[in-house]
C-alpha cells in the first residue's frame, strides 16, 4: 500500500476576473474549488492510475468535510486526523497573471500529532509512505524526523517531498526517492546550477547523502533520474502549458506507483514524466486518458 501524508492540506479556490480592479467591485468570471495539499495531489494521480493508496494527515471543520468528501468521490481511502480548526484555504486569483493568498493553517496540538504517528505504526515492509510539503509550524521542524523513525521501526519504504532543513535531516534516513527541480536543488547547495552537468553532480551528492533515486524537474527540458548505477534523461512531450500547479506531485505519484508495481525505474521515469506533463497542460490535476495518450511521446535515455 501507497500512503500519502499531507501535514497542512487546503481548499484551492480559484477565482477568474476579466480584469481586476482594486477598492472596487469585481464579478467571478469562473471559480473551481479543488481539494489542495501535495500529498493529496499524489493520491488523486494515483488513484486514477489504478494504484490503490490511502490519504493521511490532518483535517478539520466543513473545510476539511469538503477534502475529504471530494477524496472519497474519486474513490481514494483517507483516514486523516481530525482536528479543531478549519483546514485553509488558498485563494488563486486568476487575472492575466495570477496572484496567491494562502491561508496558515490551524493550530495542531500534541495529541493530534501523536494520533497521525499511531497510524504509522500498522506499516508494514511492504508499505512506501509518500511525505509531502512543508511542515507546519504548530509541529515544530523536526516532525518528519519523528514520522520517518516509525517509517524505518516498521521496515516501511518513504519518500519525501520537501525543500530546506527538513530534505537534509530526512537523507541520511535513506528516501526511497526525493524530487528537487533545478531551482530548489541550487538553493539546497547555495551554489547557481550552470547546466546538466551540475545538476548530475548535485543529483549525485544526495545519493552520497543517502537518497535511493534522486528525480530532478527541469521544466522544459524534461526530468533527470540520477540512481547509484546510472543517469537518465527523459524528454517532455508536446503541449501547451496551462497549470504548474501538482505537476510536480503528478510526476512523483507516476514515479512512486509505477515503480512499487513493476521494480522498474525506467518505466517509473517515464510514467512519472507523462503525468507531470499531463498535469501541466490540463486546468486541474490529469486524467487517465491524457497521461496514457503523452506516455509513447516520452523517450528514456542514458546520459
Amino acid at each position: 500500500m501507497i500512503y500519502t501524508v499531507t501535514l497542512n492540506p487546503s481548499i484551492d479556490y480559484i477565482v477568474e476576473v476579466e480584469d481586476l480592479q482594486l477598492d472596487a467591485l469585481n464579478r467571478m468570471k469562473r471559480d473551481l474549488k479543488l481539494p489542495g495539499g501535495k500529498g493529496i495531489n499524489v493520491s488523486r494521480i494515483l488513484s486514477r492510475l489504478n494504484i490503490e493508496n490511502t490519504a493521511l494527515g490532518f483535517l478539520g471543520g466543513f473545510t476539511g468535510r469538503f477534502i475529504d468528501d471530494i477524496l472519497k468521490s474519486e474513490s481514494i481511502k483517507t483516514d486523516f486526523v481530525g482536528v479543531k480548526d478549519d483546514t485553509r484555504i488558498n485563494i488563486k486569483l486568476k487575472h492575466g497573471s495570477e496572484t496567491e493568498i494562502n491561508g496558515q493553517g490551524p493550530q495542531i496540538g500534541e495529541s493530534e500529532a501523536e494520533a497521525l504517528v499511531e497510524k504509522l505504526r500498522t506499516l508494514t515492509e511492504q508499505d512506501i509512505v509518500v511525505l509531502s510539503g512543508s511542515i507546519p509550524p504548530s509541529l515544530g521542524s523536526h516532525f518528519y524526523e519523528r514520522l520517518i523513525t516509525v517509517i524505518h521501526e516498521r521496515g516501511a519504504q518513504f519518500v519525501i517531498d520537501t525543500t530546506g532543513e527538513a530534505l537534509l535531516q530526512a537523507l541520511p534516513h535513506g528516501p526511497l526517492l526525493v524530487k528537487p527541480n533545478h531551482h530548489e536543488l541550487a538553493e539546497l547547495f547555495h551554489v547557481e546550477i550552470q547546466g546538466q552537468d551540475d545538476l548530475i553532480q548535485y543529483g549525485r551528492k544526495l545519493l552520497e547523502m543517502g537518497a535511493q533515486n534522486v528525480l530532478i524537474s527541469m521544466a522544459g527540458d524534461g526530468a533527470l533520474l540520477v540512481t547509484k548505477d546510472q543517469v537518465y534523461h527523459a524528454n517532455v512531450p508536446k503541449g501547451k502549458v496551462r497549470n504548474s500547479v501538482g505537476a510536480g506531485d503528478s510526476m512523483i505519484a507516476g514515479f512512486v506507483g509505477t515503480l512499487s508495481q513493476s521494480g522498474n525505474v525506467l518505466e517509473a521515469l517515464r510514467t512519472g514524466t507523462a503525468s507531470g506533463s499531463a498535469t501541466a497542460f490540463s486546468d486541474d490535476l490529469a486524467e487517465r486518458a491524457k497521461i496514457d495518450e503523452l506516455l509513447s511521446q516520452v523517450q528514456v535515455n542514458p546520459v
